[in-house]
């Protein structure tokens, strides 16, 4: 759903049919990563006696490597060639694949997660600059809505594969093949990048922000360590003074962001596109709404392999409506925007409290008799309410910003929305663990008390929307 307006060009050779084949592929690796792990994470914990904190990072640390190293990776294929860096992407994203797949212990699994979501940070932005370096006019739209629809197919996919790997238990590997499958996807997309994509450079390209991406992420692991290992290491002082850290890093990673743009260079989260309203008022929407989202696909996926103690294939399937629903909606989103502007957004939040309030209600009628029949109207309410609020949200975003500005704005936009996605993991994560762990409450009750904190976010996120600028203003 993010659309960037590169730099000017070197030249602009036509992408063939094999070549969009081919980096939609790419495309459709980092979000299938992101929604096949989920799948596994309770047969992870198992075979390698990981802690809940351990599932966390598994899951954020791949979110977190993405989120930061995203906008330089977009930096780096306009200065070194687009092509080159989606094949150094690919060729990255298959050897950390592969140590994920290997991994002896759980500690090798989250450093392998976070390389590997900054190899797809290399490769998931070249996508769409490869796209727009070779198409125009009207075949650029209809491509732009084949690259929209792979997020949404990819979610599908990442459900059903994972549980369907993990269930399949393929020599013996367990989880293993969720992430050894992806070396040879992606050694096949790099054999097809040489033969099917022209390279594209800028031939004036943006400069790289050196000092802000570190900054940054020692700012997001201030906050994220405490939250996610506090509780269960009873909260040493140390986590303590990483929280009082925070906003002040926070506070110096912002003054680093203003100097670099005063001198002219380029930084990571631009302060004048931070302080235009409706970016500003937008961005305070998309934290809470993309952290929900994290939480919610972690939270469900412990509850049904760990509280129900179904397979991995039936926790797919479960989460599978989820994953469809969106993918139908996000098809249809963009002509009830057109006809109802920011309304939609409104309407999405109602939706989401309907299917947390069906969930609630579906789980502490029938637990512990809950089957995956039960879960499929809540599910695929949610699906609905995710499917209508994430393009029109981005679409409101991006609709005030200036031209000139909309790859940078869409920049700051993703890298909110990945690591909100990592924040909500952590927090929401990490109350579910504490509320089901022995001596807490059940797991319906847990789930209760983490979908009631989602619905009040929900309802202040639908009247925040009012708000928002009108989507159908939008170039996008």
């Amino acid at each position: 759903m993010t659309i960037s307006l590169l730099p000017r060009q070197v030249s602009a050779r036509t992408l063939t049919t094999a070549g969009l084949f081919t980096v939609l592929m790419g495309a459709a690796l980092a979000p299938i990563d992101l929604f096949i792990v989920n799948v596994a994470l309770p047969t992870i914990q198992a075979d390698l006696r990981a802690s809940n904190a351990t599932l966390e990072w598994v899951v954020a640390g791949y979110g977190i490597g993405f989120a930061l190293l995203l906008v330089l990776g977009g930096r780096l294929g306009d200065a070194f060639g687009r092509r080159r860096l989606f094949s150094v992407g690919l060729a990255a994203f298959s050897l950390t694949s592969l140590v994920c797949g290997l991994a002896p212990n759980a500690l090798t699994l989250v450093v392998a997660r976070a390389a590997q979501g900054a190899a797809a940070a290399l490769l998931v932005p070249q996508v769409l600059s490869i796209i727009q370096a070779g198409t125009a006019g009207e075949r650029r739209a209809r491509v732009l809505g084949y690259y929209g629809a792979t997020g949404g197919i990819s979610m599908v996919i990442g459900q059903l594969l994972g549980g369907v790997l993990v269930s399949a238990d393929l020599a013996g590997l367990g989880w293993r093949p969720i992430f050894l499958v992806n070396v040879p996807i992606g050694l096949l997309a790099m054999w097809l990048a040489r033969r099917t994509l022209n390279e594209s450079r800028a031939t004036d390209p943006v400069g790289l922000d050196l000092l802000g991406t570190p900054l940054l992420g020692a700012t997001l692991l201030a906050l994220l360590v405490p939250l996610m290992e506090g509780h269960g290491l009873g909260w040493p002082w140390w986590c303590w003074a990483l929280l009082a850290a925070f906003p002040v890093l926070l506070v110096g990673f912002f003054q680093v962001e203003r100097r670099v743009e005063a001198r002219g260079g380029a930084p990571l989260l631009p302060p004048s596109v931070l302080r235009m309203a409706p970016m500003r008022h937008g961005l305070f929407i998309a934290v809470p709404f993309f952290a929900g989202f994290g939480g919610f696909m972690f939270v469900y996926a412990l509850l049904l392999q760990n509280g129900l103690r179904l397979s991995p294939l039936g926790s797919g399937l479960a989460l599978t409506p989820t994953a469809v629903a969106f993918l139908v909606t996000t098809l249809l989103v963009a002509r009830l925007v057109n006809r109802f502007g920011r309304r939609v957004m409104v309407a999405a939040s109602l939706v989401l409290v309907l299917s947390l309030l069906v969930l609630i209600g579906t789980v502490l009628s029938t637990w512990p008799a809950l089957t995956v029949w039960h879960l499929v109207p809540g599910t695929l309410l949610f699906g609905i309410g995710q499917g209508l609020a994430a393009p029109t949200l981005f679409r409101s975003i991006l609709s005030r910003v200036p031209a000139d500005r909309a790859g940078v704005g869409s920049g700051v936009l993703t890298t909110t929305q990945q690591t909100s996605l990592a924040l909500g993991v952590a927090t929401f994560g990490t109350l579910f663990a504490v509320l089901s762990a022995p001596g807490g409450v059940a797991f319906a009750h847990a789930l209760t008390v983490v979908s009631t904190i989602q619905i009040l976010t929900s309802i202040l996120i639908g009247a925040l929307a009012l708000r928002l600028p009108d989507p159908r203003e939008s170039g996008i």
